[in-house]
């Protein structure tokens, strides 16, 4: 087993925020591929984004007839370049998102990408909005339009990874970041560990109690965040199978 560790970001209120630009491009893309006004919006948190999508088309008593989902992911992805300066006037990269991710890419035992409910085309997007692109590596990635249940996002991650960088990464060095008790969760069922960032809406007691080996309040002390990433250990009591 190689001793490099594959770290997984989750994206929203972990690296970034959008400062409500998010919710409205969401409703324009459904909109555009409904043809339809968007009156409610399903459950965000912590769910991926075509679980998001297809509960909200149900809210409007609507159906996918197969092809809305990548319609609606396009559309997703051009809205946020569209409104790029809204995003950086409305939003912002978190207290320490830029320094931590130069940090561990400066290392060579660490490959960073991300694993996240967006599907790919809206996560690249948001992240090269707020120039946090350059040191994550998409092709290791798993994202919401993989897998409506975000626990299995974590095999397929490994899985690119490995094909991408020839070495097998286990429970003991795949290790996800992020900021709410789903994240923790989707880590603990898909087998890797994990720390949280109480920089969402959950509280660092919250985070923990919910299963992160370390918690952090947010990422701006990077070397506590380095040191969190490089010896964070599998707890021997651990007894969840992975899916």
């Amino acid at each position: 087993m190689s001793t490099v560790r594959l770290v997984l970001w989750d994206i929203d209120h972990t690296l970034i925020a959008t400062g409500g630009v998010g919710g409205e491009v969401f409703r324009a893309a459904f909109e555009e591929v409904t043809g339809g006004p968007m009156t409610r919006m399903a459950e965000v948190t912590g769910r991926t984004e075509r679980v998001i999508f297809r509960e909200t088309l149900e809210l409007h008593g609507l159906e996918d007839p197969g092809d809305h989902f990548d319609r609606f992911a396009e559309a997703q992805a051009r809205g946020y370049l569209e409104r790029a300066e809204d995003m950086r006037r409305r939003g912002r990269a978190l207290p320490g998102a830029p320094q931590a991710l130069t940090a561990l890419a400066g290392r060579g035992d660490i490959v960073q990408s991300v694993l996240t409910g967006n599907p790919r085309p809206s996560a690249v997007a948001k992240l090269q909005i707020f120039d946090l692109h350059r040191h994550i590596d998409f092709d290791s990635g798993a994202y919401g339009g993989d897998e409506e249940v975000r626990a299995k996002l974590v095999p397929i991650a490994r899985a690119r990874a490995k094909e991408r960088h020839h070495l097998d990464f286990g429970v003991e060095t795949t290790i996800l970041i992020g900021d709410t008790p789903s994240d923790i969760q989707a880590a603990l069922d898909g087998g890797a560990l994990v720390i949280g960032v109480a920089t969402g809406k959950s509280s660092p007691g919250e985070l923990a109690e919910a299963g992160a080996r370390h918690v952090l309040s947010d990422l701006s002390d990077t070397a506590a965040l380095v040191r969190a990433v490089v010896t964070i250990e599998h707890p021997n009591d651990q007894t969840r199978n992975p899916v």
